[in-house]
């Protein structure tokens, strides 16, 4: 049998996980998630603080953006578990930590990460190194994007029951993706079990941004594209619930990022909050 290629994460997904672990370093508590696991996989070495992507102030938004989204896939995660869903499948999963950090609630599901082959050799590598292991319940499932691999087949090869409701979350990809590739995953996805749900980001249109946040969304952009992983494709809300809806989604919802900065930062006295630029769609078949 041919060997996995191991290949390093993209600078995306790590500076996520950076981002996450940088939230428990230097703001003060109360924390909205806690993940120093992203930081142990990545293993940057010292100093990987004084990044210019890690800039403390300047990348204060984005930080509380990613922790907000990871928070409320968390939540999302556990209120449909309580209402019998099992299956959560990851697509981008990049440096997910969920299954490392919340075992008791993940172990009541069958978790799919689905990502490239060479990311996920290499995660696979490092959680058993870091003694994390690979449980049961949990599957890193590679799927060659860049080769139109078809992920439904993949995911099904791997275990998943297309026929039983899913909670299915993309955070942090359809910016890096055409238009035309974020409908056809949304036609495939909307094709699911009756009952299933639907969390996807993406970024919003400079104009609609706040004022305030939009020279740190140019930032943003500038790094994106100097890392060669340049941001492609925005929406409205009207457009991506559009999307939703043409694709076959009974219901579609958005939740603006605002909303996330009421819900879990509204009591915090630092001024630490999300940058608006992200917002998510919530879906359901």
């Amino acid at each position: 049998m041919a060997h996995e290629q191991i290949q390093a994460p993209d600078n995306t997904a790590v500076r996520t996980a950076l981002w996450r672990a940088m939230h428990l370093q230097v703001d003060p508590p109360p924390h909205v998630i806690e993940d120093q696991i992203g930081l142990q996989l990545v293993a940057p070495g010292d100093g990987w603080r004084a990044r210019p992507d890690m800039d403390q102030q300047a990348t204060s938004g984005f930080r509380a953006a990613i922790v907000a989204r990871a928070r409320f896939i968390e939540d999302l995660i556990a209120e449909q578990a309580d209402r019998g869903v099992t299956q959560y499948v990851i697509l981008g999963a990049g440096l997910d930590t969920f299954a490392q950090r919340k075992p008791e609630l993940a172990s009541r599901l069958r978790i799919f990460e689905v990502d490239q082959p060479g990311t996920q050799a290499w995660k696979r590598h490092r959680l058993v190194e870091l003694g994390y292991g690979i449980p049961d319940w949990l599957h890193l499932v590679p799927v060659d994007f860049e080769a139109s691999e078809d992920w439904l087949k993949k995911l099904a090869t791997a275990g998943f029951d297309p026929g039983r409701p899913a909670v299915i979350v993309s955070t942090g990809v359809t910016m890096y993706l055409t238009k035309d590739a974020t409908a056809a995953t949304l036609r495939q996805i909307a094709g699911l079990a009756p009952n299933s749900t639907l969390a996807m980001t993406f970024l919003l249109p400079t104009e609609l941004v706040d004022d305030a946040d939009r020279s740190g969304l140019r930032v943003s952009e500038e790094g994106a594209r100097a890392s060669e992983t340049p941001f492609i494709s925005f929406y409205t809300p009207q457009e991506m619930l559009a999307l939703a809806r043409e694709s076959g989604f009974k219901d579609a919802r958005h939740v603006p990022g605002t909303s996330l900065a009421e819900r879990y930062f509204a009591d915090r006295t630092d001024g630490l909050r999300p940058s608006s630029g992200e917002n998510l769609l919530l879906a359901t078949t």
